[in-house]
């Protein structure tokens, strides 16, 4: 960490290394410890060329969504809709260069066909220990 010719006496070495720890506490101490640290947030993006987003989006809709992150350089977005509380689509996307697909979202399937339902889009980012969260967003689909 120091380079050059610089000499503590034992004191200032003493002062250096409490230095050191307490940055490295409280570095780890604004997240609870845990990495990484990082800011996020995820929206739907409105369509383009909306004139008015009320009662959108709806059944059969093509969706996307705005998404920020300074945890991970490869975010995705998980997608999970529910009719009478059962789950009718299930949906992953890179939100990444280079990542496959497109980050669009259909609000349909084979289980999902017609009728309103209630959604929840994760940001996720893949860790050694699974799948973290990062932030997340619910919103209703109209028939």
């Amino acid at each position: 960490m120091f380079r050059g010719t610089t000499r503590f006496t034992k004191g200032g070495a003493l002062v250096a290394l409490l230095l050191v720890l307490t940055v490295a506490a409280t570095a780890s101490a604004g997240n609870g410890g845990k990495n990484p640290p990082g800011t996020s947030t995820i929206s739907l993006a409105a369509p383009v060329g909306a004139a008015t987003t009320s009662g959108w989006p709806h059944y059969g809709d093509i969706i996307r969504f705005n998404v920020s992150t300074t945890a991970t350089t490869s975010p995705y977005v998980n997608l999970n809709c529910y009719q009478n509380g059962n789950l009718v689509a299930v949906g992953w996307a890179g939100y990444f260069d280079g990542a496959l697909g497109t980050g669009d979202f259909g609000l349909y399937s084979p289980q999902w066909t017609g009728g309103a339902a209630n959604c929840t889009a994760n940001l996720d980012m893949r860790t050694s220990k699974g799948w973290k969260v990062l932030a997340s967003t619910s919103f209703d689909v109209s028939a």
